[in-house]
């Protein structure tokens, strides 16, 4: 009998994507793949290095899990990804004491090191990739609801945020051949899925020459081959970066209906001081070109972001500059987060973290508090208004009522009716909360 692992994992989309690519890799080696901790003989652990919280937090469930290795002793504990590539020697030290740490550019060396750990012997693979895309792999779709998925299209970064870790854990921008994430896409339509999400740190800055003279595939002209697969598949996206944001992009989402309506656009901060010491190449003001781009070729578009509060001698002014930002942009979504000093990156190395934590947390829940309330505002806009609707399964509270998302990424909830998950249905806009909309059945 095969031995079992089992995937635990950590952060964004990408790693969601990558732990099915660890699944595809180590089923074709013979290992069986399990939904449960009790069955396994391995736990792999796929992590994310962006702040010190989620570092935190996998370190406190390696620990958890070495206090089952007293009851188990034949339970091994390997970690993958990002944290791997940044604290391998610290992962596998008393403290933590994992038996192996696999980079992200190593996952076809995971059977390997599976082998050197059975032998009874720790393992390590960190070495980055200038190449790999892993474009040849059919991912595992690891608890799939059969209705939505992940494709990743690039890997690395090469933007070097002096705040962020990514180019240093994830390496530099490699993007993947364009007919091998067509075909995947196609596979995916055909087994009955209906939304894929193209993945990648800056999609906008994805880039295939082609052989020959036959010229090159960008973003835009992907999307557009993905989105003619068929009008029935929804087409995603992230993430983008302000700076790489073309026109020609809009044009094909505004001539693609089937391109949904959704657009993240991380700002980090509403003030140009603190963008030019974040080096994020581009100003407030050609941010908000590009969002009233965005506004002018796809009107129904809704915007959502990221944003850091008190980096770096970050002052109430350009506090002030990113709540004025706020109310001006009137985001649907955003993901906030106070600064966290990451080892390794420009800022670790050169800027000071000067701003008080209780300072930190004032300030973004300021943040929070005005998000909070232009999001309401936002969703009582939607009353009354029909929108057509991918089911995707039944709400957390009730049986009796599904959710799906529209175009726009909204959450929608709704009485069950004669509705199945994977199909589309018209739903009106009858009630919302500050996260949610309310609908009813057209």
């Amino acid at each position: 009998m095969s031995e079992k692992i089992y995937i635990e994992t950590y952060g964004c989309q990408m790693n969601f994507a990558d732990s099915e690519v660890v699944g595809a890799i180590l089923q074709e080696a013979g290992y069986g793949l399990v939904d449960s901790l009790e069955e396994a003989d391995f736990v792999l652990i796929n992590t994310c290095a962006i702040r010190d919280n989620a570092e935190q937090r996998v370190r406190h469930r390696v620990r958890e899990l070495r206090a089952q290795q007293g009851r188990r002793r034949s339970l091994r504990i390997g970690v993958l990804g990002c944290m791997a590539e940044r604290l391998q020697s610290r992962l596998m030290a008393e403290e933590d004491n994992v038996s192996f740490v696999c980079g992200p550019d190593a996952y076809r060396r995971l059977p390997s090191l599976l082998e050197q750990v059975r032998a009874g012997r720790q393992a390590a693979e960190v070495e980055l990739s200038t190449t790999e895309t892993y474009a040849d792999i059919e991912p595992v779709r690891l608890a799939s609801n059969g209705i939505s998925a992940y494709i990743s299209i690039m890997r690395g970064c090469q933007n070097y945020c002096s705040y962020c870790v990514v180019p240093y854990t994830r390496g530099r921008e490699r993007s993947r051949d364009p007919q091998t994430i067509v075909d995947e896409a196609r596979r995916l339509f055909d087994d009955g899925f209906r939304e894929v999400t193209l993945l990648g740190q800056n999609v906008n800055s994805y880039d295939w020459h082609l052989a020959g003279d036959e010229g090159r595939v960008d973003f835009p002209e992907l999307m557009d081959r993905v989105a003619a697969i068929d009008p029935r598949l929804r087409v995603r996206f992230a993430t983008s970066h302000p700076k790489d944001l073309s026109d020609r992009l809009l044009q094909v989402m505004a001539a693609r209906p089937n391109i949904c309506r959704c657009i993240h656009l991380p700002v980090q901060s509403g003030s140009n001081r603190m963008l030019k010491l974040m080096n994020r190449k581009y100003t407030v003001e050609w941010y908000l070109d590009r969002v009233e781009a965005i506004r002018r070729y796809v009107p129904d578009c809704s915007i959502t972001t990221d944003v850091i509060a008190g980096f770096s001698t970050e002052t109430l002014e350009d506090h002030q500059a990113t709540l004025d930002l706020f109310r001006r942009v009137r985001y649907d979504y955003a993901y906030m987060f106070k600064y966290s000093l990451r080892e390794g990156t420009y800022a670790w190395k050169h800027l000071a973290d000067d701003i008080a934590d209780d300072e930190k947390t004032r300030r973004l829940n300021e943040i929070i508090a005005l998000q909070g309330q232009i999001a309401l505002e936002n969703n009582r806009i939607e009353v009354g208004r029909e929108y057509e609707v991918l089911v995707e399964g039944e709400s957390h509270r009730s049986k009796e009522r599904l959710f799906g998302r529209n175009s726009q990424n909204k959450v929608l909830v709704f009485d069950r009716g004669d509705a199945q998950p994977g199909t589309y249905r018209t739903v009106r806009v009858v009630d919302c909360t500050a996260a949610t909309l309310l609908g009813e059945l057209v």
